[in-house]
């Protein structure tokens, strides 16, 4: 039995987490959240789940469990806005978190990053930091300090695609919460395609990879240790264009389409004046680089397990839409 220290449990993939790691093994939790109330899994279904009530701005205080007693460790707690938390949160703090884990005691650290920080090499990409959002920018600066702790070579670096998620039980993902705008504008969406492409995947398919990471830990190679090398894994299915994507949402919606504008650079600059809509620098980025795709990209059926959704259509049966 292993004992598991898990930040971001609140959140949608902490929920999928928690509730896999609850329901599927027997390993001690250690569950650090702000809120308990906001917990909507049931943290009281067997033994050995602890709520430790605290944040990451405070995780000093939670330094002698850290040290002496945690054997793998789940950072997926982050903040999304505002320069100044997201600084502190996602990067300061977390760095503190993983200089307080003994080396010789946590044989594991799964920590959460985004893919928005890597090219299609998966290579990092330098605009992520230069024009990223708050979250995006810390994310790329937290990632580039990561080699240099002493517990670098115990990391496994998450890298989400697009992330859907969520039900009555479940905070909903950013993406899955976008779900009503898609319905709302999908009778002007399915006349209009676009250049692009993008990877997504499930957050309870993130947890199926977590819960098998944690029972299949990477190789301890003489050379991982000399070297400090981290484990890295872009998590999503196989890439999908946005032409395929809008097809997909309209066959499942059952609207019908029988000719579709490009949507050229000239005619999107137009909508986006006409409907007054506001872009950031990243927004302004994405628009031009477009295909978001990345090499090797990891989801359960890639490591032998079923996936609970391959495509936009179990995406949105999931959804119930």
């Amino acid at each position: 039995m292993k004992r598991i220290f898990v930040t971001g449990a609140s959140g949608c993939i902490g929920h999928y987490i928690a509730e896999a790691l609850i329901q599927g093994t027997e390993h001690e939790l250690f569950l650090l959240v702000r809120n308990p109330d906001k917990l909507q899994f049931d943290y009281q279904a067997r033994s050995g789940v602890n709520i430790l009530q605290g944040d990451l701005q405070h995780i000093e205080e939670f330094s002698k469990l850290l040290h002496q007693e945690i054997d793998v460790t789940i950072l997926a707690a982050t903040a999304w806005g505002g320069t100044e938390e997201s600084y502190e949160i996602n990067i300061v703090k977390t760095l503190t978190l993983l200089k307080l884990l003994d080396p010789q005691i946590c044989e594991q650290v799964i920590y959460f990053s985004t893919a928005s920080i890597l090219d299609r090499h998966n290579q990092l990409l330098p605009e992520a930091e230069q024009l990223g959002t708050d979250y995006i920018k810390t994310k790329y600066q937290c990632f580039t300090q990561l080699s240099q702790l002493p517990i670098a070579d115990r990391l496994t670096v998450l890298f989400p695609t697009l992330v859907f998620g969520g039900d009555k039980n479940k905070p909903l993902s950013h993406l899955s919460s976008g779900w009503s705008e898609v319905v709302k504008w999908i009778d002007l969406i399915r006349w209009l395609k676009a250049d692009g492409s993008f990877h997504f995947i499930h957050a309870r398919d993130i947890a199926q990879i977590v819960c098998y990471l944690i029972e299949n830990p990477p190789n301890l190679s003489v050379e991982r240790k000399q070297e400090q090398l981290i484990e890295k894994l872009v998590l999503g299915n196989a890439p999908i264009t946005v032409n395929e994507a809008i097809e997909e949402i309209c066959n499942y919606l059952n609207k019908k389409s029988y000719l579709r504008i490009p949507l050229s650079i000239g005619l999107t600059n137009l909508l986006i004046k006409i409907f007054r809509i506001q872009m950031d620098s990243w927004s302004r980025f994405a628009l031009n680089y477009r295909h978001f795709v990345h090499q090797k990209p990891v989801n359960p059926a890639s490591l032998g397990l079923d996936n609970y959704c391959s495509t936009l259509t179990d995406i949105m049966q999931a959804a119930d839409l």
